[in-house]
Formats: structure tokens, sequence, C-alpha cells
């Protein structure tokens, strides 16, 4: 696998899940140099790796795209999916059994399955292309036609490979329920948002006809439903069930959890003080909104230490004209905006 490639990329021992660090550009070199260089892959996916090659560079654009969303969705929080230059990069938030190591467990393994799936579709992959089991007349009176994303062999990837630490170690373990537990729920969050695209044909532009293909969300949308799922999470305790270990409520008032909700064992750290240790940045010098009551209002995002005020020129474009044909050409303004940040 030559070009962009992961120097670092550790599925860590404590943590379990991916964690992608910083991009180089080599050389061509042999598959068992490429598989044996990622730091931290336990034997069977060394293994996996070797057989798979091709498929390699879409799980790393699925592990970036797993970071970007993550960054995204939290931009706003205490926590803000911030990354370290050592590993773990989300810090040792993630090897606790937390509800950021939830949505962190359950993004990375969508993203897997979401770039992995998106390969096939593309004609990337030898080994997959188009779900070619979507075909015929659906039950709406449109034809099944175009490429079907296939969704089967991203999420049956992600599985294999994603998976397969906390199986190896002995999925008895609380932790490795729960993230096993959450891994599924992030591939699910894909499935459950599945939709369908169509085309129509016909003389200007009617729609004598119409065919239809299954396509993957935007992960955007994977990735609002997982943080909705990070805020209704469920805590949870082992539990002997039977013969087995299963994670039940903690509190017996509340119902049992789906396979779609994201679980956590222990509460979080608050995240308003530096503890580089954890790997928490804390909340100093991070931008409020002082008219906001939400999370990202300063009061609780500098946690009651109170904020500074400053005045801050801002460069924008601005008086923007449509030019026929065919440019826009806009005027840069400046203006004064008040800027807070956490003390």
């Amino acid at each position: 696998m030559a070009g962009l490639w992961l120097e670092s990329w550790v599925a860590g021992a404590a943590g379990g899940k991916w964690y992608l660090a910083k991009l180089s550009s080599v050389g061509s070199i042999s598959e068992e140099e490429t598989c044996e260089k990622l730091k931290g892959l336990i034997q069977r996916q060394v293994q996996m790796c070797k057989r798979n090659l091709e498929v390699m560079d879409s799980v790393r654009r699925g592990a970036q795209l797993a970071i970007e969303e993550c960054q995204y969705q939290f931009r706003n929080r205490r926590w803000n999916c911030s990354t370290l230059d050592s590993l773990p990069v989300f810090g040792k938030v993630v090897t606790q059994g937390t509800r950021e190591a939830a949505f962190v467990y359950a993004i990375s393994s969508a993203g897997v399955a979401f770039a992995v799936t998106r390969a096939c579709s593309s004609g990337e992959l030898e080994k997959c292309g188009c779900d070619r089991t979507v075909h015929g007349v659906s039950p709406q009176g449109f034809q099944w036609s175009g490429c079907s994303d296939n969704i089967a062999y991203g999420v049956a990837f992600s599985q294999s490979f994603v998976d397969v630490r906390e199986r190896s170690k002995g999925a008895s373990s609380s932790r490795a329920l729960m993230n096993l537990h959450n891994n599924e729920a992030g591939r699910k969050a894909i499935l459950t948002h599945m939709r369908v695209e169509c085309k129509c044909h016909g003389v200007s532009g009617s729609c004598e006809v119409k065919t239809c293909w299954r396509a993957v969300p935007p992960f955007r949308q994977v990735g609002h439903a997982l943080k909705e799922k990070f805020d209704g999470a469920t805590e949870v305790e082992p539990r002997r069930v039977g013969s087995s270990r299963a994670l039940v409520p903690r509190n017996a008032q509340f119902k049992p959890h789906t396979d779609e909700d994201l679980v956590y064992l222990e509460p979080s750290p608050d995240f308003c003080e530096q503890d580089m240790r954890s790997g928490v940045l804390g909340t100093r010098g991070r931008t409020c909104n002082k008219t906001s009551k939400a999370i990202d209002g300063c009061e609780l995002l500098c946690c009651g230490r109170g904020f500074h005020t400053a005045l801050v020129e801002l460069a924008e474009r601005c008086s923007c004209k449509f030019h026929w044909c065919c440019f826009v050409k806009c005027r840069q303004c400046h203006r004064l905006v008040e800027l807070h940040t956490c003390r």
C-alpha cells in the first residue's frame, strides 16, 4: 500500500479501539512490512490486513472520517474530542468505560463500515462491488437499478476487523461487552438511515420510468444520530443472565437498551481542568457564547470560572455581486466583534 499511510495507527491494548495518529508518505513496501508496521494490531488483525491489503486505505479513511465527525459533533462541549500528539490520540478518557469512549467506539466502527462500503460502490476494491441483491421491481412500483451501496460487505468487514480485538480478549469482560455493543450501535446507525435515491426517465423530464438504488446516508447524519444516542446513553453494569454475562441498566427503573443505543460503565470526568496525564485539555482559553444558556454558554463551558472579553477585528467577504458570465466578485469588509474566552 503505497502513498499516504498510517505512521502510527494503534488499536491500543488498554482502549482496544482505532487511534489514528499522523499520516506520512512512504514508498512502495511489501505486504508483510505494511501490516507489521501497523502498531498495536493483534496477530489476527495483522493476518486479516495481509489478506485484505487493498481495503486498508479505506479503513484509514474511515478512521479519519470518524475523528473529524467526532470533533464536529462535540465542538461546543467541554470535551471537544480534541486529539493529542501522543497515543491514544483522544487521551485516556477513551480507555475508561465512559460515554465519550462509547461514542468514539461507535463512530469509529461506523466510519470503517461507511468508508469500505463507499469504496466497494466506487469500484476501488476487487473483492466487492455494488449490491446485486437489490434488483427487480419494488412494491412501490419503481425499478431497482444503478449501483446500490454494498452496506452488507462494509458492515461485515467492520465486524471482522474492528471487533476481533474485543473477542480475542474474552467477550465476557465488562469492557469488552461494552465495546462490542457500541461498535454494533455505530454500524446500526448507518443501517437504520439507509436511503433510496432515484432518477426519473422520460420525455422532457417526465417520470415515465423511475429507477432507484439504495445508498448510505451522509456521514454527518450518522454523526448526528450517534450524538443523540450519546446524550441518551444508558449506564449499565454486568450481570449474569442464564449461563452468560450481559450488560443491564444500573438503574432498574430504566427500560433495557436496544442494539442501537450507546451504553457506558462509569461516569465521565467534568473536563473542566487540564489533566495531561489523562489527556484532558480543560476549557481554559476556549471560546464561549456569552448569551447561550446551553453547554456552549460561558457559564457552563467555563465551569463557573468566568471569562475574558476582547474586541477582535474580523475580515469577511461582503457586497458580493454576480457578474455575467460567470463569477462572483466580493469586497473584503472588516468589523469588530466581541470574543469571549474561558478564564
